[in-house]
């Protein structure tokens, strides 16, 4: 497929959004200037569904034939798959034909089969970067995926229970395990389940918003008043590698703010072209 294939198409890269949080829209616009400057499509542009820019006056300046939304979502869950859609007016098939474009919704980033690799560069990366007192193998490293969860709908963690199995078929890791901030098992649990002293933990979450930089270094067992000064102060919250309940654990970035995304965001775009009735533009 040539980089021209999509000259005729928008990106529209779809966040959440929050008005508590500034860096949550970060990897909206990282990768979306990533593949802006990569010249692939006729425009890219940012959108939103809980923040400005909002997706629908977006849509609605869309001059392209053609238009891919990709929603940099964990999770076929209950807004990327459920809310998002039927407020669009998308169908099951999830294309809509308006007077301006053809419409298409893509699957949710996290579900992708590439996310793997991401989770895996995550977690190497963050060992070889503090590598004290030296850098473990990973034979001898618990891999603990946390993610978010909820009891909304099941399909939340089904994209994180997929990707420890993955990670363990691949037979890496001593162990590799799902926690959760709003289902069993809980982040905490995470010291009962690792065999090993040492223990990376790599948050399945699309920015280094307050779950990851506050929420969670606190259930590992960080005091809330030392990660509050530090995110005042503008520092990592978590201390690569703290001892923590005898075990020794790294904690890397949000897999989507990993470079690499901006390949997932672009397959997605690819599948949906060749699987949804676009056919001949391919």
């Amino acid at each position: 497929m040539n980089a021209d294939h999509f000259a005729d198409a928008t990106l529209v890269v779809l966040g959440h959004g929050t008005t508590q949080n500034d860096g949550s829209a970060a990897p909206v616009f990282q990768h979306a200037a990533e593949l802006r400057r990569r010249r692939i499509f006729g425009d890219v542009r940012e959108a939103f569904w809980k923040q400005d820019p909002q997706v629908k006056p977006v849509l609605l300046e869309i001059k392209t034939p053609r238009a891919f939304i990709v929603p940099l979502f964990i999770s076929e869950g209950y807004f990327a798959a459920e809310v998002i859609p039927r407020e669009l007016g998308f169908s099951e098939n999830r294309i809509l034909n308006t007077e301006h474009a053809r419409l298409f919704y893509c699957a949710a980033i996290g579900t992708h089969d590439l996310m793997t690799g991401v989770i895996l560069a995550r977690a190497r990366e963050v060992v070889e970067k503090f590598p004290f007192p030296r850098a473990p193998k990973p034979a001898d490293i618990t891999l603990v995926i946390a993610g978010h969860g909820t009891e909304r709908n099941a399909n939340s963690r089904d994209s994180i229970e997929r990707q420890v199995e993955l990670i363990r078929a691949q037979n890496v890791y001593a162990a590799v395990h799902a926690v959760f901030l709003d289902e069993e098992p809980r982040i905490p649990a995470c010291f009962a389940l690792a065999p090993t002293r040492n223990l990376v933990v790599v948050p399945f979450f699309i920015s280094d918003g307050l779950h990851t930089q506050e929420d969670i270094p606190i259930l590992l067992g960080e005091p809330e008043r030392i990660v509050k000064q530090r995110l005042a102060a503008g520092q990592p919250t978590w201390r690569n590698p703290t001892e923590r309940n005898d075990k020794l654990v790294w904690y890397s970035p949000a897999v989507g703010t990993a470079p690499e995304v901006a390949e997932v965001i672009l397959e997605r775009v690819r599948e949906s072209s060749r699987s949804r009735g676009d056919e001949t533009q391919t």
